[in-house]
């Protein structure tokens, strides 16, 4: 049996997209045969990332690193995550000549940028300094491939993502019949980076409804007393909420992909959008969803849409497809000596 060791710095009980790619690309493997182990904060003593402490940082050193890979051995290395954990994973990895792979799930230049005053090439820096260093780099979608070679990155290959069509499916309406309509629903963290103020912003009819929690939650809930903040949702239960959406309206401009605008589609529930890196890429059917600079037209032109359209949109990506292009692109651990020379 193939043993994959995934690194991750995020994880549960953290509700994102890296989180449910990874756990899901894993479930994938595991039906096929992989061993799938997984190096995550659970492991650890950990303190909360300053000015985001939902974000848990590992306290963890370089010989509790080192020993968790020796103890599982595993055929095939993969480092998710730029952070504590897989930075010592990194360093383990290059000193004793195995071979890894990377993926780029984040804009976090942008994401320390809105928070600090750091600027984003000094960042940049580091993550091309992080990922050069793997066999390939996993990045979302051609976009980003691009912009990460356009930055120097090298290795760089495209592994788009997936969506659950069972789980995510059209359904009645049964969350906001006391609420006027059109219902316009945002799913995501409540966070500066995610823009959701411009969501709030909108002069648009309806009803603005926010699914989701995070640090920005309680200063928008009281600037903006009109909307709805329903708190983050699971299961069956978020489900329920993008089905009884009319629109999908997603404001974020730094995601990489956007996995929450497939759920969406696959509920049947068409998407306004920002043209931008993410987006760009998913919504490339203009009948399951729109793009415009000037959102609030964005989301009167997705109102017409036809709902069936967002479905058969979204069925396009599937958790096997990405687990299979995932697999393609791992490397043997112990082949990696020619390369750290």
């Amino acid at each position: 049996m193939t043993r994959l060791l995934i690194v991750t710095d995020a994880w549960h009980p953290q509700v994102n997209g890296v989180v449910r790619c990874l756990d899901k690309v894993g479930q994938e493997l595991r039906t096929i045969g992989y061993e799938v182990e997984y190096l995550t904060p659970e492991r650890f003593w950990t303190m909360p990332m300053p000015t985001y402490p939902e974000i848990r940082l590992s306290l963890a050193s370089l010989g509790e690193i080192g020993e968790i890979i020796e103890g599982f051995a595993p055929h095939n290395i993969h480092i998710a995550t730029e952070g504590p954990l897989g930075l010592l994973a990194r360093h383990y990895c290059t000193t004793h000549h195995l071979a890894f792979t990377t993926s780029y799930h984040t804009r976090f230049p942008e994401y320390v940028a809105a928070r600090l005053p750091v600027p984003c090439e000094w960042s940049y820096a580091y993550l091309r300094w992080f990922h050069d260093a793997a066999a390939h780099t996993l990045a979302p979608t051609r976009t980003v491939v691009e912009d990460l070679k356009d930055k120097e990155f090298q290795h760089v290959v495209e592994w788009t993502r997936g969506v659950d069509a069972d789980r995510f499916t059209p359904g009645p309406k049964s969350v906001y019949q006391d609420l006027p309509g059109p219902h316009l629903v945002c799913v995501g963290r409540v966070a500066v980076e995610k823009n959701v103020e411009a969501f709030l912003k909108l002069d648009v009819p309806g009803t603005k409804i926010v699914v989701g929690d995070g640090p920005q939650r309680a200063e928008l809930e009281a600037k903006y007393p009109h909307a709805h903040f329903v708190g983050r949702k699971q299961g069956a239960e978020l489900t329920a909420h993008y089905q009884s959406a009319d629109v999908f309206v997603f404001p974020s401009k730094t995601d990489t992909f956007g996995n929450v605008m497939l759920e969406a589609m696959a509920c049947g529930v068409p998407v306004a959008a920002y043209p931008v890196m993410g987006p760009i890429d998913v919504l490339t059917d203009p009948n399951a969803g729109v793009m415009d600079e000037n959102l609030a037209l964005a989301v009167q032109y997705a109102l017409k849409l036809d709902r069936a359209n967002a479905r058969a949109h979204a069925l396009k990506y599937s958790w096997a497809s990405c687990a299979e292009l995932f697999r393609r692109y791992l490397v043997p651990a112990f082949d990696g000596q020619e390369k750290a020379a």
